[in-house]
């Protein structure tokens, strides 16, 4: 199997392309004929890049972790329209994350491979803590509403999680990009206090919403 740094593009393109089938159906029942079929290449050709399921696991796991430790590291002393950067920055990660990391993914590495799941699920305790103290300092600083910050970040892991469910948008009669519109400002207004809201430049995030409600209607068809 080639190791060198050279192969590591091709690998990343051919394991990208298993994340929407893992993100929706787990991957406990695929053979590595299947995973062939999902990178859309042949058996030998996947050899030379993977020796093993596990390897392959590994290799997703690697790319999760390695998208969400690319979330910039904030400096407390920054000005205060570093907040308002920040605070676009996770809501774009977090939107990416509900896209990649399912439960019944998470619930297959758990099962399949406990040390890639505790080593993943570290990773998203360790950003987790980081997004407390983003509220936090926030709040000590008058620029965010005294709310509780632990509640802002359930409320990532279940409501966003939520409202881009099929059944969700179907019920209410309304689109990903509404969704994803709609929750950028509730979030914002709820978070930012009144005077400061104007640290937040709103053209900014209309290309990332654009990006990942193309994606998301994507894997929907």
């Amino acid at each position: 199997m080639t190791n060198g740094n050279q192969d590591y593009p091709a690998r990343t393109k051919l394991l990208k392309k298993l994340i929407d089938s893992f993100t929706k159906e787990g991957f406990q029942s695929l053979r590595m004929d299947d995973i062939a079929k999902s990178m859309d290449v042949s058996r030998a050709t996947m050899y030379k890049h993977f020796s093993s399921k596990q390897e392959v696991i590994e290799g997703v796991v690697r790319i999760f972790i390695d998208y969400i430790e690319k979330l910039e590291e904030r400096t407390e002393d920054g000005d205060e329209r570093s907040f308002g950067i920040w605070f676009q920055q996770l809501f774009e990660q977090s939107i990416a994350l509900v896209g990649k990391i399912s439960d019944v993914f998470l619930k297959d590495l758990q099962a399949a491979f406990p040390e890639l799941y505790d080593e993943l699920k570290h990773v998203l305790h360790k950003r987790e803590e980081q997004t407390l103290r983003f509220y936090r300092d926030g709040q000590d600083r008058g620029i965010f509403n005294a709310i509780n910050e632990k509640f802002i970040l359930l409320q990532d892991n279940v409501l966003l999680r939520e409202i881009l469910n099929v059944k969700y948008l179907l019920y209410n009669q309304t689109t990903v990009h509404e969704v994803l519109r709609d929750y950028y400002q509730f979030k914002k207004i709820q978070l930012f206090k009144a005077g400061k809201l104007d640290l937040l430049d709103d053209a900014l995030i209309e290309p990332v919403i654009e990006h990942f409600a193309g994606k998301f209607n994507r894997a929907l068809n």
